[in-house]
């Protein structure tokens, strides 16, 4: 991390300072909505996004592996300003990056985003009323310094520069070929050869059909299973009311109906797990061989939705099972050999490549360093507002989208959140605003949920609260009430400073 003074050697004190009103940190999904969000409202005010990497696109662009695609509908992860108007309701990879370019281009949102521009620190001045950040070019070393009125971070939780590996026994004896699904290599030829996909999750359900196109054989290997859904590639009802009403109306119809049913299937999962275990496994059943081993392969220890589901368009996996192209084993790891894997059951595992599809490193904010007059900010000593701002931290806010529903249901509902708190901060003169933690609510860990990704890393990220505004919602229509109608102001929110009233008044 680039410290403050390091930076403050690096910059004359008679270098102008370049100042924008709202700085967006990442140019994917999140940013590139949220920068929409804030130059509809407010056309006047000026912007940037910063992204580390060369491209836009933040997941979309960087993970290249075969099958890559949305683990939800479209119509829920587009964005709700902008129709998805393809046939297809689960979208590869491709598509999705190509329906963010063209919303940044539309949006006019393309020429504010400073490629290769990576924040390593962000001090806020109470006053000045103003954060100062420092951004390293990626590919000069270069530190270009910034100030902002209001800074956003939509540079999700995922560490994108590296993934998660365990340490496997005997791996480097091992002959063949190993890749993290993050970092796919280009010159990968798959081709007839045996390929062992190691994980269960959503990576791991995608690769595995995708590749058996064109591999001998693939198996997955797993610990302990996933609730996996088949779900259809298609919304039959989307593409009725697109054909019957305007597109906008279309959309939105199949977008209230989506979100909806995702949070219906979640609530029916927490409240009656032994029936959805149950009618999961009927589902699967019907998709499956005669006497397949659904209950070791396929049913975990844990209720569903304790963990994310995952959906497998048209149930390509299951068809894949059917066909003869791949298996699943569930067994433990024993060591690496020369030819491929033993197992601890005793069994070996023949492989020409090993995916190791074994998750994702978390990384709050993408690593950047908080500062408040002066003082460092122990992120894990904070406390999450309505999960989109942090406790002692002014003019700061943040999108995490929801983990048992499309992120980008979430992400809308803060940018429009933090657009209302910004207007009503111009119409009373308010230069900083900030929440105020209440003592005594209890601390909870910030992603309550049972994935190996989150537990690995829970603790350094900022903490919820108990009770609202402090706890974390999990439910689209319960925030949908809170951040678009709720009051702005609250108790826990907290406003100070004078900035002149002549600011331009927000559009709505």
């Amino acid at each position: 991390m680039a410290h403050a003074d390091t930076a403050t050697d690096i910059h004359d004190a008679k270098t102008p300072v370049e100042h924008l009103d709202v700085l967006i940190i990442g140019a994917g999904l999140s940013g590139i909505g949220a920068a929409c969000h804030v130059k509809k409202s407010f056309p006047h005010r000026t912007f940037a996004i910063l992204e580390s990497r060369e491209s836009m696109g933040g997941t979309w662009d960087l993970f290249r592996y075969p099958g890559i695609r949305s683990d939800s509908d479209m119509y829920t992860l587009g964005y709700r300003f902008k129709p998805w108007e393809k046939d297809q309701s689960i979208a590869d990879g491709a598509d999705i990056l190509e329906y963010l370019e063209e919303t940044a281009t539309d949006h006019g949102i393309d020429r504010n985003i400073r490629f290769r521009h990576r924040v390593v620190r962000a001090e806020w001045s109470t006053a000045d009323s103003q954060w100062r950040v420092d951004a390293e070019r990626t590919d000069t070393g270069e530190i270009v310094r910034l100030t902002t009125d209001f800074l956003m971070s939509c540079s999700g939780y995922y560490r994108y520069d590296e993934g998660y590996t365990p340490e496997f026994p005997g791996i480097d004896q091992f002959e063949g070929r190993v890749v993290h699904p993050q970092h796919w290599p280009d010159d990968l030829d798959y081709a007839g050869k045996r390929v062992v996909v190691i994980g269960s999750g959503a990576t791991a359900v995608t690769l595995a059909p995708a590749m058996s196109a064109e591999a001998a054989h693939v198996t997955m290997l797993q610990r302990s299973p996933t609730y996996i859904l088949a779900l259809p590639g298609a919304d039959k009802v989307a593409n009725g009311l697109r054909r019957l009403l305007p597109s906008r109306l279309a959309y939105a119809l199949t977008r209230l109906k989506n979100a909806t049913v995702s949070t219906a299937i979640y609530q029916l999962c927490q409240r009656y797990p032994k029936f959805m275990k149950g009618r999961i496994r009927q589902l699967q059943k019907g998709l499956l061989p005669e006497g397949y081993d659904i209950d070791t392969h396929l049913t975990p220890r844990y209720n569903p939705w304790d963990q994310r589901l995952c959906l497998v368009p048209d149930g390509d996996l299951f068809q894949s099972i059917s066909d003869g192209n791949v298996s699943i084993v569930t067994d433990h790891i024993d060591t690496f050999t020369d030819t491929g894997i033993t197992l601890k059951s005793g069994g070996d595992l023949d492989a020409d490549i090993v995916v190791t599809a074994t998750g994702l490193n978390l990384l709050a904010f993408g690593g950047m360093t908080l500062a408040v007059d002066g003082r460092d900010i122990d992120l894990s000593e904070t406390m999450a507002y309505k999960g989109m701002m942090l406790s002692g931290v002014p003019n700061f806010a943040f999108v995490v989208g929801y983990t048992n529903a499309s992120w980008t249901l979430k992400a809308d509902l803060v940018c429009e959140y933090v657009c209302r708190l910004l207007a009503h901060m111009d119409e009373n003169g308010y230069a900083q605003c900030a929440p105020e933690r209440n003592p005594s609510v209890a601390e909870e860990p910030f992603l309550d949920f049972a994935a190996g990704y989150v537990l690995r890393s829970v603790e350094s990220f900022p903490k919820q609260g108990s009770e609202a505004p402090w706890r974390l919602r999990m439910n689209y229509f319960r925030d949908l009430v809170t951040l678009r109608h709720g009051k702005v102001a609250d108790d826990a929110m907290m406003f100070s400073g004078t900035r002149s009233l002549t600011a331009e008044p927000a559009r709505r």
